[in-house]
């Protein structure tokens, strides 16, 4: 219920790169509904939140970031064209604004509030504009995606490989990416597994579904890997990408069968420009919030934040 860090770090930094902030997933966001134990759908769907209330849906359309990211990779397109799709968001915002200008003053109190979200929101889409205007990032090495693949397994290796063309060009320097929402109940058959993922969380102990789950894990281990790869290919500066970069990996409960939020498995990759110490595995103290190991990253990054969420101060063994 707060800033998620990503925003926190892409409110500082974003005004360096062509995008603030990246939002990625395989599956398409939903920000209403009813999901798991009477939650609502935005939590289930969106990682990144820019308010307590108001999420960063994801893009799911590997084409479309692409497009995002190199303006479709043509001159041409970031020519005229690219002028006049501006113009014509900047009249509708001009619109929009005038027109709830007018409205607010007839609202109440908390349509006023929900009213200031929405123009926050357009303020945002414009801020986006004008930073797109000021960085041009060139066509990268890359056959442009076409859409989003049938296959997951496709789908999951593009976006990956869509979030290292962004760090690679410096399109951004935040992105976070949820290769499957909480609850997904997807089978993966190209592995031998039938069963849906979320059912077999629920393993009950049953060794046969403990090691259906050990397949997907080690799948999903597989594409990391491969991403991590890729950015460890691509040379910057005195070493590699994934010198430069901070991945934290992982997910928000430990045993899926106990819905339990403790003893998380997480993998934090990369150097942190030199600042993090790899190659290690390092065991928590009880009940070390998350949060910690955000506010050592934020500190990384030169971005000052006394806390985040439920924090109680920096994680030094990093």
């Amino acid at each position: 219920m707060g800033v998620s860090v990503d925003q926190i770090a892409a409110e500082k930094v974003g005004k360096y790169t062509r995008l603030p902030s990246l939002e990625l997933s395989c599956d398409k966001g939903r920000i209403a509904g009813e999901c798991d134990s009477g939650y609502s759908c935005a939590y289930q769907f969106n990682l990144s939140w820019k308010t307590e209330s108001t999420p960063m849906p994801p893009e799911v359309d590997p084409r479309l970031v692409f497009d995002r990211l190199f303006s479709n990779g043509i001159a041409e397109e970031a020519g005229e064209s690219r002028a006049k799709s501006d113009l014509y968001n900047r009249s509708i915002l001009d619109f929009v604004t005038e027109d709830a200008s007018r409205l607010k003053s007839k609202l109440g109190y908390t349509d006023r509030h929900k009213l200031d979200e929405y123009l926050t929101a357009v303020r945002e889409l414009e801020q986006r504009i004008q930073q797109a205007e000021k960085f041009v990032a060139s066509q990268p090495d890359f056959v442009k995606p076409t859409g989003i693949p049938k296959q997951y397994e496709q789908h999951l290796g593009l976006m990956y490989d869509m979030m290292a063309l962004a760090f690679q060009s410096d399109s951004t320097r935040v992105a976070t990416f949820i290769t499957a929402h909480d609850g997904d109940d997807r089978p993966y058959p190209f592995i031998g597994v039938s069963d849906g993922h979320h059912t077999l969380s629920h393993h009950q102990n049953d060794q046969a579904k403990k090691e259906k789950i050990a397949k997907i894990n080690h799948f999903h281990m597989e594409q990391f890997a491969r991403f991590l790869t890729r950015l460890k290919s691509i040379k910057e500066g005195e070493g590699t990408l994934l010198d430069n970069c901070m991945i934290v990996y992982g997910g928000a409960i430990g045993d899926g069968n106990r819905h339990n939020h403790d003893n998380l498995p997480i993998l934090l990759a990369g150097q942190g420009g030199g600042t993090l110490t790899p190659a290690r595995h390092v065991k928590l103290g009880k009940e070390t919030p998350m949060t910690n190991l955000y506010l050592s990253m934020l500190d990384r990054m030169g971005v000052a934040a006394q806390r985040v969420g439920d924090s109680t101060g920096k994680l030094e063994d990093v």
